[in-house]
């Protein structure tokens, strides 16, 4: 099963620190049905009917890591198309919006959806990305891997 097309949205917040980028990760909650427990970008979800892409990043960070956005301060980067199987029964086929902004205040996550987050430097990100790319979603390797995002990052 390939599961059916859909639209998806993927938040990557970053911020400078010691002169070094870094990513907010977020460890996916035990209950999620895909990837539970898996390393991500910061906020990954689907639009409602309607929803806009900025609106629903918007909704979606408050929903799990009690961050207050502007969506003004949040740009769409690129999208990509990708087919992911979890399992014989479970897979994603996304339209995915990735969608950027930076942020540098507190984070209160939601046990429910998110297990963990930590703040990491890039070039680490991606070290252990090479190392141990099966504890990370197939999307967030995907987006870390795109050109678009290591020239965001440089």
């Amino acid at each position: 099963n390939g599961g059916r097309l859909h639209r998806a949205i993927s938040v990557f917040l970053s911020r400078r620190r010691n002169g070094q980028i870094e990513v907010l990760v977020q460890q996916r909650s035990k209950e999620k049905p895909l990837w539970p427990l898996f390393w991500s970008n910061s906020v990954c979800t689907h639009p409602r009917d309607g929803e806009g892409y900025l609106e629903c990043a918007v909704r979606r960070l408050h929903e799990e890591l009690g961050i207050d956005m502007n969506p003004r301060d949040l740009k769409v980067l690129y999208r990509l198309e990708y087919q992911a199987a979890y399992s014989q029964l479970l897979s994603e086929h996304e339209l995915d919006t990735v969608l950027v902004g930076e942020y540098t205040g507190d984070v209160l996550l939601q046990a429910s959806e998110v297990a963990a987050v930590k703040w990491m430097a890039w070039d680490v990100l991606q070290a252990e990305m090479r190392k141990n790319p099966l504890i990370y979603t197939p999307w967030f390797r995907m987006i870390v891997a795109n050109e678009k995002t290591q020239h965001l990052m440089e």
